[in-house]
């Protein structure tokens, strides 16, 4: 391999994935993919990409209940979506030590929403609560990888600012929906 092949801590350099390979990584937990997504500040348009197409699939999904509209559920997302990210940061990089930026969080987590895309399917009787839950969780596992990487820390640290995180978005939700 030539000089000129070479990155400049004399490392051949790495192919980007495109936008579906990063949301099939993302999806399938792969650290490589969450780290390449971190680093590359291009990435953020394909985040907010992930979290619209997202959207659009779980109001797809959620159709037969009743609409609220496409609109309002992106909408939704994209807030929900940003307020994780930031929460994240003041919690994993503020108060846990970790190193990530906003930017970066908000790139990881928002390719860690991708398998919601799997609400699409939300609709089909039965299936959908149990699709829910599943896709729930999975959401869940792949934002601790990418809180994890983000914020170069342990999973435990990651797993603790996945909770505080989340309980500091849900309980005044659940507040507001009384």
């Amino acid at each position: 391999m030539s000089q000129d092949t070479l990155t400049s801590t004399g490392s051949p350099p790495t192919r980007q994935q495109s936008m579906i390979q990063r949301m099939v990584g993302a999806a399938l937990l792969k650290v490589d993919t969450y780290e390449e997504v971190e680093a590359d500040r291009s990435a953020t348009k394909q985040a907010v990409a992930v979290v619209v197409v997202v959207a659009v699939a779980r109001a797809i999904g959620t159709a037969d209940r009743g609409s609220a509209g496409i609109a309002a559920a992106v909408i939704a997302a994209i807030v929900g979506w940003l307020l994780w990210a930031g929460i994240t940061y003041l919690i994993g990089d503020k108060i846990l030590g970790g190193s990530a930026t906003w930017s970066e969080l908000m790139r990881t987590i928002g390719f860690a929403q991708t398998p919601g895309i799997a609400l699409l399917l939300g609709f089909i009787p039965v299936l959908g609560g149990v699709l829910g839950l599943v896709v729930g969780i999975w959401v869940l596992i792949a934002g601790i990888v990418a809180i994890r990487q983000a914020l170069d820390f342990g999973t435990g640290k990651a797993i603790l600012t996945a909770v505080l995180g989340w309980l500091v978005i849900a309980i005044p939700l659940a507040l507001l929906a009384r």
